[in-house]
């Protein structure tokens, strides 16, 4: 007896609920200089937040959309984050920058990560893969 065939190299699979979110938050970007839209969604005890960049004519005023999907959730009440996926154009799918895996580690060390984008190209991780030795409450001197 055998099992179902393979599935071909191309295929992927269908997008999640939590990939979708992320998808449309995308569109909602606010990127007038680099043009590199990015979504973000965010699931704490079943609910989910999104975020999407949003940059500025000073550079460094943009906020990515990680973030603002995290302090959307925080200001919700959220504290411990179970998952989040982030959706760019880019193929593969970018992952988030070091200060977004900063934020990402104090609301969840061990939360999954999923960088995916609109043709369906998903790469999963762990907050911990992406930041192992993440600067947390622990290291300060309290």
């Amino acid at each position: 007896m055998t099992g179902p065939a393979p599935a071909p190299a191309s295929w992927q699979p269908p997008a999640t609920a939590l990939e979708l979110r992320a998808l449309a938050a995308q569109r909602t970007a606010y990127a007038p200089y680099s043009r590199f839209r990015v979504g973000a969604a965010v699931q704490a005890s079943g609910a989910v937040f999104e975020g999407a960049n949003v940059e500025n004519a000073s550079y460094g005023l943009g906020v990515c959309a990680e973030r603002t999907a995290v302090f959307a959730a925080v200001l919700a009440g959220a504290r411990q984050l179970e998952a989040v996926v982030v959706c760019t154009d880019a193929s593969p799918p970018s992952s988030p920058c070091g200060a977004c895996r900063q934020v990402l580690a104090e609301f969840g060390p061990e939360m999954t990560v999923i960088v995916a984008d609109a043709a369906g190209h998903r790469c999963i991780y762990t907050v911990r893969e992406l930041l192992p030795d993440a600067f947390t409450p622990a290291h300060l001197d309290r």
